[in-house]
Formats: C-alpha cells, sequence, structure tokens
C-alpha cells in the first residue's frame, strides 16, 4: 500500500493521507490543527497490523510527513520580518520538488539495480595470464595446481559455515513496549526528565518513545513541560 492511500481517523480529519494532503495544500484544513503525530502513530501501528516494511512506501511517507512538518513549524515559531509567508501555490510547489527529487533518487536505483541483475547471468572465459604480467615462472605455479591442495582448499569451501553472529542487527522497537515503558516511569513517580532517562538509548527507541508520549498526551495520561527551547524535556504524570 502507498503512503498516500494510508487511512487516517483524526479528530479533525478521516480518510485517505493523499486527501488530507490536498485540503492542507488548498487551505481548506489548516495545518495548525493537524495532529502530525497521529499521522506517524498510525502508519507505525499500519507497519505492526501488517508486518511488512516497504522501504518505497516508508521513504515516500518519511519525505512527505518531513515537508508537513517543516511547513507546520514555519507557521508556529516566529517568522522574521523580512521572510515571506508561504502560501498555498509556494507550499504545494515546495512539497513537489521535493516528491520529484526523492522520485529521482528512487528511479536511479531501480535503474542499479535492473543493470546489475542483467549483468548476473553473463559469464566471462577466461585466458591464460600473458607470460610479460607473470610475476612467478611457470614451474612454481604449478606447485598450487597439486591435487591435494585442490581437495583441501575444495573442502574448506564444502563445510558448514558457524552460525552468523547477529548481535549487531537492530531488534524492532515496538510503539506498544514504548508505551508501557511509561506508563510504568509514571506509575512510580509523578515526572522524570526524558533526556536523563533515555539518554543511552539508540535514535530509533528514542523516536518511538516520542510517539508514544505523543499518544499518552493523546488520552490525557501524561503531559510535558520544555521550560527554554531546545532545553531538557520534563514528562509529568496527568492529574
Amino acid at each position: 500500500m502507498r503512503s498516500a492511500e494510508l487511512e487516517l481517523d483524526l479528530d479533525t480529519f478521516a480518510g485517505p493521507f493523499d486527501l488530507l494532503l490536498t485540503l492542507v495544500l488548498r487551505e481548506e484544513i489548516s495545518l495548525m490543527d493537524v495532529d502530525l503525530g497521529e499521522v506517524v502513530i498510525a502508519y507505525v501501528e499500519h507497519l505492526e497490523r501488517t508486518g511488512e516494511l516497504d522501504l518505497e512506501a516508508t521513504t515516500e511517507f518519511l519525505v512527505l510527513i518531513a515537508a508537513l512538518l517543516e511547513l507546520k513549524s514555519r507557521l508556529l515559531l516566529p517568522r522574521a520580518e523580512d521572510e515571506e509567508e508561504l502560501g498555498p501555490e509556494e507550499a504545494a510547489e515546495e512539497l513537489l520538488a521535493r516528491m520529484l527529487e526523492y522520485r529521482r533518487y528512487r528511479d536511479a536505483a531501480a535503474h542499479l539495480s535492473a543493470r546489475f541483475s542483467a549483468e548476473r547471468p553473463h559469464l566471462y572465459r577466461s585466458a591464460p595470464l600473458p607470460a610479460a604480467l607473470r610475476r612467478v615462472s611457470l614451474e612454481a605455479a604449478t606447485v598450487a595446481y597439486d591435487p591435494e591442495l585442490l581437495g583441501e582448499a575444495i573442502g574448506g569451501l564444502l563445510r558448514i559455515p558457524p552460525p552468523p553472529d547477529t548481535s549487531h542487527i537492530r531488534p524492532t522497537v515496538s510503539l506498544d513496549r514504548r508505551l508501557r515503558v511509561l506508563r510504568e516511569l509514571l506509575g512510580r513517580r509523578r515526572s522524570f526528565s526524558f533526556d536523563a532517562t533515555f539518554a543511552n538509548e539508540d535514535r530509533l527507541t528514542q523516536a518511538v518513545t516520542l510517539f508514544a508520549l505523543l499518544e499518552l498526551h493523546r488520552r490525557g495520561e501524561a503531559t510535558w513541560e520544555q521550560p527554554e527551547v531546545l532545553g531538557p524535556i520534563e514528562i509529568v504524570r496527568a492529574k
């Protein structure tokens, strides 16, 4: 399924993601009223339900949601006096330019993959090394073709290799598990620092934890405080 066909059920909108994009760019729905966190959570839940990760569709979704986040941040943050506000047509053109750039990279990757697949069946005839390029004499090199040495080399290839080490593979981060972690922390204390608690986690775990925090805020279970811009985030249990 393409990311644009993702079905959404938000407070301000219900329908496919591509229709939401159209209404936002036409200013029929204010981007300020759209909870982009709920859109991301809906997509993550869709991935968990299907159990399949389509890299092309996921990349397209990331490009779209990143563009919407940037547009919304421009509306939220104060603008300089000489900075002009983007109109609907300019916003649509900027979003289209990003999608076209993403499509160029995607088409280039598909072309390289097709070239690689087309060349795989070809076998090239090997020829003896020219005498001018030989480093050793033919008599000295003949020793390497001893049947016993060849048998040992081929026998090594036939041995079953040890199981591959998968310790470096990062486990999948579940939104439900991060929700349980946050609820357990809030159950033991009224508030805690997000930076101090999750500083040692990897970027993916921190990102999914933020989505889980947005879900708790939507359900009225928790909120957060950030006295300074880009300062520490204090997560507080709802009263």
